[in-house]
């Protein structure tokens, strides 16, 4: 049945991309309004997304002739030349002619769909770029540019509106869902356009955020683009005076709540479930700068635990798993720790390396790159490839958790399932904090069902520039955080210094260091107790 599916999905494919260039596909996208181009948003309101270059470049710099000729371009150069978001790193001062005459060549090349400049992603923030950039792309032309800018606009919009359903990425969605909105504002298209993307924008929120507004996927990274998108698109309803629909202040309410907890909170990122090391500082200036201001007084959120006070933070992924169709950046850390002292990480975990090598996204999602237990070298989920993404095959949940904040104590007490079908083992974490002590004492217990033996290991990841150190008796590793000492102690079984790959870092990858503990079970409870103090 699967090879059946899969013979009669590859002509269902084949038949689609014969009809999207057809003569009557284009007939069908070209049906479009005479309404004016009105409203012309303000560049800086992309400023939360747009990498603005310091040095200006100058339209006069690109050969015009050549410019859409090249045909041994790589793909991301092509991707970041067809979404059109360079434009937003051109000199004011560049010639509007020149400019409007990149487009020109850019419509008359791909007047009708390709598949390659159509990409659901590329049109989208090709529609965002051309519409915000109108200082440039459309003022001073002629009627006959006008008319074919205006043309092509729609045209694409149409296309983003068959297209949106079929799209599998949400995050893509997203931004095409945007992009329909910006086009009904600035065209003043309600009927159309403006009706369509705002109830399938609230369509987005329902189907991919939970019941307190943070993604189902459990990512970071997604929780902070769904926020600058939705600001995005409440101050384009602002500035175009247009009323706001009440789905869109209610959902930034929520965004903002998480990502105030996530990391307002703690003023770091924390690398789960593909976060990377990001700027968000800047884009506090940019919620700063349009008066947006969040709280979050929770202790727990989206699956994650933060408990912190001046000095200390401690954090825990003590959530579920998410479902197959939300795990494409999900790792497999459940009961994995961060800790941050005085603002720097002094426990973390590998980060998440998200492109180019599947190796690499393979390794960043397993156990061992995370502050947690790892069974006989197996990871708590199981992960199966599908369509170059590692999804969830089989997830976990978690079978309790009890939290406690006190001033003078705190404790994450929280179990896991993830090793139950495999090994019939349930794995559970106790991490106390005394803060006049600065000491952090933690318990892993391996609870078995029956009698089988297995090796295990517990990882510790620190950041490339902290430095491990094992005393001459091998009882204890110090940890040296720039100006603070901290000692790792261990009860009972082997402690040493492994070394890892860090991805914390975008697309990147360095050496790094953990603390490993190991050994083998041989009770029904395997206690393994370990305590981290300030020396």
């Amino acid at each position: 049945m699967i090879y059946i599916n899969q013979f009669f999905s590859k002509i269902f494919n084949q038949i689609r991309k014969i009809y999207l260039t057809s003569n009557l596909y284009d007939k069908k996208i070209s049906k479009i309004s005479n309404n004016d181009f009105i409203y012309k948003p303000s560049p800086h309101l992309l400023s939360s997304l747009i990498k603005y270059q310091k040095k200006k470049i100058k339209i006069e710099d690109f050969s015009l002739d050549e410019i859409w000729k090249n045909k041994n371009i790589n793909i991301r150069d092509f991707n970041n030349l067809n979404n059109f978001y360079w434009f937003f790193s051109l000199d004011l001062k560049s010639s509007k002619e020149n400019t409007q005459l990149v487009i020109k060549n850019w419509i008359d090349d791909n007047r009708k769909y390709k598949s390659k400049s159509w990409n659901f992603d590329l049109t989208a923030k090709r529609i965002i770029a051309w519409l915000s950039c109108y200082n440039l792309t459309y003022e001073s032309s002629s009627e006959d540019y006008k008319n074919n800018f205006n043309m092509m606009i729609k045209k694409q919009t149409n296309h983003l509106m068959n297209e949106i359903d079929k799209s599998n990425l949400i995050d893509d969605k997203l931004i095409g869902c945007a992009s329909i909105i910006l086009v009904g504002l600035c065209y003043k298209d309600e009927k159309k356009y403006l009706t369509f993307g705002s109830n399938l924008l609230k369509k987005i929120s329902k189907t991919s955020l939970d019941n307190y507004g943070f993604p189902k996927s459990r990512s970071i990274k997604q929780l902070i683009l769904y926020l600058k998108y939705f600001v995005l698109i409440r101050e384009w309803f602002k500035e175009s005076q247009i009323n706001i629909p009440q789905h869109i202040d209610e959902t930034i309410y929520y965004l903002g709540q998480g990502y105030a907890f996530v990391w307002q909170n703690t003023k770091s990122d924390i690398l789960y479930n593909g976060n990377n090391i990001s700027d968000n500082n800047n884009f506090d200036n940019y919620l700063k700068r349009l008066g947006y201001k969040f709280k979050s007084e929770e202790r727990e959120l989206g699956g994650y635990v933060v408990l912190k006070n001046k000095k200390i933070c401690l954090i825990m992924d003590a959530g579920n798993s998410p479902n197959q169709a939300f795990s494409k950046d999900y790792q497999s850390g459940a009961l994995s720790l961060e800790i941050i002292s005085n603002g720097k990480k002094l426990i973390g975990n590998c980060g998440y390396h998200k492109y180019k090598n599947s190796k690499l996204n393979e390794l960043s999602k397993s156990s061992a790159a995370q502050s947690t237990l790892v069974v006989d070298d197996n990871s708590s989920c199981k992960f199966s490839k599908n369509n170059n993404s590692w999804l969830i095959k089989r997830g976990l949940k978690i079978l309790k958790k009890e939290i406690t904040f006190e001033k003078d104590y705190w404790k994450i007490n929280t179990s896991h399932d993830g090793y139950q079908k495999q090994y019939k083992t349930i794995h559970e974490r106790e991490v106390e904090f005394f803060p006049e002590k600065s000491v952090f004492i933690g318990s892993d217990k391996i609870i078995k069902k029956d009698n089988t033996n297995y090796k295990f290991e517990i990882r510790f990841h620190v950041e490339p520039n902290v430095k491990l150190m094992k005393t001459q008796d091998n009882k204890s590793i110090l940890i040296e955080l720039e100006d603070e000492g901290w000692k790792f102690t261990c009860d009972n079984y082997d402690i040493n210094i492994d070394n890892g790959l860090y991805f914390g870092n975008k697309n990147s990858y360095v050496d790094n260091q953990n603390i490993f503990i190991s050994g083998v079970t041989h009770n029904q409870i395997e206690n393994i107790n370990w305590k981290i103090s300030k020396i």
